[in-house]
């Protein structure tokens, strides 16, 4: 297949990058950092990337790669818990998502031929925040920021029926690889000063990074998947289990509780995406026939770690 890719230098993009390459697929990566791209995936060592430079949010000559392709994955977005929320970053958060998507469904629908499916992420933050309850697919969407940013960048991606694209929405739980969320949590462990963040009470909802490439694979080649489908694993855990398995996976003690207080002076509001959680399980992606190569938390955490 021909495949473009926007937010292929993230950290989920670049695995399913190297992923789709070593299959033999043809990738054009979308980026607003041509030089970067680069670096990540030199020509030498990925001959089947072309890399074309866009911006996200608005419409150009970029899009003319869309056509002759075969599918289209839209990772892109501004990271959620990188700093504090202001009302300029949260704008920023929004625009990434929804203008983002509009200008990629703009482009599929201008392309003659057209892509036959569009893959675009989505977040477990359409569900809002709960100790209590559990959530799938059919579960209705909250009204807090996160939910609202997800609400109008599915909206905008469920424009791309209009012109007969099939639509795969995933909405991508924490992903557990070495970097990503899991990467920064790392090190107060090295350092034998890990624990839970926050009350150790509130739901972790996760997917290993080679099981969410696996499903967006799947999504890409499998005519039947339509609509949306959670991309977490089938066993959700609380916060402090996650830091007493990383705890037993790295030899380390996990008892250090870091307070919610020192994430909040970090991260302003943008603190909720690790002090609270959501209990999310994939039942349409099961019944799907997907199957996870990492089910529960332990095995997944000592495939990272070893």
């Amino acid at each position: 297949m021909k495949l473009a890719i926007t937010g292929a230098t993230g950290f989920v993009g670049s695995h399913l990058v190297e992923r789709l390459h070593k299959e033999g697929h043809r990738v054009v990566v979308l980026t607003r950092n041509t030089a970067f791209a680069q670096k990540i995936f030199p020509p030498n060592a990925f001959p089947n990337v072309e890399i074309v430079a866009y911006t996200p949010t608005v419409s150009g000559s970029w899009q003319d790669a869309i056509a002759l392709c075969d599918g289209v994955v839209n990772l892109a977005g501004e990271p959620i818990a990188e700093k504090r929320w202001t009302p300029e970053h949260k704008q920023e958060i929004l625009n990434s998502r929804q203008l983002g998507t509009q200008k990629i469904v703009e482009a599929i629908a201008k392309a003659n031929p057209r892509p036959t499916v569009l893959v675009n992420a989505s977040a477990i933050g359409y569900y809002g925040i709960s100790e209590t309850a559990t959530f799938d697919e059919t579960s209705l969407p909250a009204n807090d920021f996160l939910a609202q940013v997800c609400k109008a960048w599915e909206a905008e991606a469920t424009k791309v029926k209009d012109v007969g694209v099939r639509l795969v929405i995933l909405r991508f739980g924490i992903v557990l690889g070495l970097g990503g969320a899991l990467g920064k949590m790392i090190t107060p462990f090295k350092l034998f000063a890990g624990g839970p963040i926050g009350s150790g009470r509130q739901w972790f909802s996760w997917i290993h990074v080679d099981d969410l490439v696996n499903l967006i694979v799947q999504a890409l080649t499998k005519p039947e998947m339509e609509g949306v489908y959670n991309a977490t694993a089938p066993n959700p855990v609380r916060m402090a289990d996650l830091s007493q398995t990383m705890g037993q996976v790295m030899n380390r003690p996990s008892w250090l509780p870091v307070p919610g207080f020192a994430i909040e002076a970090l991260l302003g509001d943008g603190a909720i995406v690790v002090l609270e959680g959501q209990k999310v399980l994939p039942k349409r992606t099961l019944a799907s026939g997907f199957e996870y190569q990492y089910p529960n938390l332990q095995p997944a955490l000592r495939e990272i770690f070893n």
